[in-house]
């Protein structure tokens, strides 16, 4: 028995009664080194099996799985909670297993270690957390952010407890649409030289609130808007999981929006207006986003000869739902009162079917395929 299944049997070990149970599938010793390395920083129980068939009783039970790249088959029970790890020099590799096996996330190892750590801690400290969904537009004015706005608000008006994020340092603060005189509170300038851990009831309670729904937002000022780094962005979002039901993000289409708040996403819906050029920008814009699910949604009534379902093929991803257009958005935004239209019926509608499924993953085949076309680029994976 080695030391770390030592220290996990007997009583009174580090191993907290509350923390997650992960299991490791891998024959490479340096891989599971490296992945009882960053359970043991997470507070996490560690167990590990060098092939599926040992792992069968560890599969049913543990909160998450570390699948190695050296594992071709899995028990048939579906996962959603596995995580695809592997070395960086093998980038092609890991992507093709993880389409194979139907696992979501890949952590390229050692560089994705920390992001690993900080995955299995939120498994372990939070096991009801809530739900962050991002709304990006597919191309130019397709109202992600009245889109984001008005989600966030018929969710709350049905009981949810909801936060909005402003991922759009350039747009001038989404505060300005929602509330006439601004909103007193926390805003992202204040997080700039936040590092460690974030307290999410500190958050929360610091935070504006504008007709139930908490803002986090740059202010609606003249003023230069600093950058928020990453790991500001990545600490803000994950506290706020563990306080609100669903954090929604306005995910600006900036290279900062996609590469900060994009990531800190479980899932994305993309909003594409009722045209074929709009769908069609949106399919490009896959190309830039993390390997999480996303779903569409259809702004408006579309073009002639041409439906909602259409589009969202288009972009090749499932269509979530619509956004109606309404007469007086525009000049209620323009005067602060935005929120005001979450109370009808087809954005309450749409809210429900955005909480309905902010834990289900729509469809994993389609969300590997970005991320494996975002690895042939280059990209960062394991986020």
């Amino acid at each position: 028995m080695d030391r770390q299944e030592q220290d996990r049997r007997e009583p009174g070990g580090w191993v907290p009664g509350t923390a997650a149970a992960v299991c490791c599938i891998t024959a490479d010793e340096r891989l599971r080194e490296d992945c009882a390395r960053a359970a043991a920083v997470a507070g996490a129980a560690f167990e590990a099996a060098s092939s599926a068939g040992e792992a069968a009783a560890l599969w049913s039970r543990a909160d998450l799985v570390l699948v190695g790249a050296d594992v071709t088959e899995l028990p048939p029970q579906r996962r959603d909670a596995a995580v695809l790890v592997g070395r960086g020099s093998d980038r092609g590799l890991l992507w093709q297993r993880a389409a194979d096996l139907g696992v979501d996330h890949v952590a390229e190892l050692p560089e994705a270690a920390e992001w690993l750590v900080e995955f299995l801690g939120r498994r372990g400290s939070d096991r009801s957390s809530g739900s962050v969904v991002g709304v990006v537009g597919g191309c130019g004015g397709a109202g992600a952010s009245t889109a984001a706005a008005l989600i966030a608000g018929a969710a709350a008006l049905d009981g949810a407890s909801v936060l909005l994020v402003d991922g759009d340092r350039l747009a001038g603060g989404l505060e300005a649409s929602m509330s006439e005189r601004g909103a007193e509170g926390l805003h992202w300038p204040d997080l700039i030289s936040a590092s460690g851990t974030i307290n999410p009831e500190q958050l929360r309670s610091a935070l504006p609130r504008v007709r139930g729904v908490g803002l986090l937002s740059w202010p609606a000022s003249p003023q230069r808007a600093a950058r928020i780094g990453a790991a500001a962005v990545s600490g803000a979002i994950g506290a706020a999981r563990s306080v609100f039901d669903l954090v929604v993000a306005d995910v600006g289409r900036g290279r900062e929006g996609l590469e900060d708040f994009a990531w800190a996403c479980d899932r994305l819906l993309v909003v594409v207006p009722g045209r074929l050029g709009g769908a069609l920008s949106a399919a490009q814009l896959l190309h830039e986003l993390p390997p999480v699910p996303v779903g569409v949604l259809v702004r408006g009534r579309p073009a002639e000869g041409i439906d909602a379902e259409q589009l969202a093929e288009a972009v090749d991803c499932p269509l979530v739902g619509t956004v109606p257009h309404v007469r007086g958005i525009p000049a209620a935004a323009e005067a602060g009162r935005l929120l005001e239209f979450s109370r009808l019926r087809a954005f309450r509608r749409l809210a429900g079917s955005v909480l309905d499924g902010a834990h289900l993953p729509m469809d994993d085949g389609e969300a590997l395929a970005v991320g494996a076309r975002l690895a042939s680029r280059g990209r960062r994976a394991g986020r």
